[in-house]
């Protein structure tokens, strides 16, 4: 796997956690479950820190996709997206490939291989 990718996954993640934090309701039910929702000045500044080691041209990507998906980057099982449930090419199961960022040719979304 490729540091742009295992940064854009880590950024993922941490995008999520700031929507959970901002988010009105989702930020009340956590707090009534116990958790403190704390920190979004560092969940942010951990973000920027995150992509200024990702490439401005996969950040742009990533970014796009993010707010048309909740989830930009999803993995593959089988041969199969997990975003659109639609087959992938065998192509993209070569050994050159499975090194490659790949991008479904249905949704779009940025994929990688269990």
């Amino acid at each position: 796997m490729s540091d742009d990718l295992r940064f854009l996954l880590a950024l993922q993640d941490l995008d999520i956690m700031i929507r959970e934090v901002k988010d009105k309701s989702t930020s009340r039910e956590l707090e009534n479950m116990g958790f403190e929702l704390t920190g979004l000045d560092e969940l942010m500044e951990a973000r920027e820190n995150l992509i200024s080691k990702i490439s401005t041209e996969m950040v742009k990507r990533y970014e796009k996709l993010s707010k048309v998906y909740q989830m930009a980057i999803l993995p593959i099982t089988g041969e199969i997206c997990l975003g659109c449930f639609g087959k992938l090419p065998t192509k993209f199961f070569s050994t050159e490939t499975r090194k490659d960022i790949i991008t479904c040719e249905n949704c779009g979304r940025i994929l990688y291989i269990i």
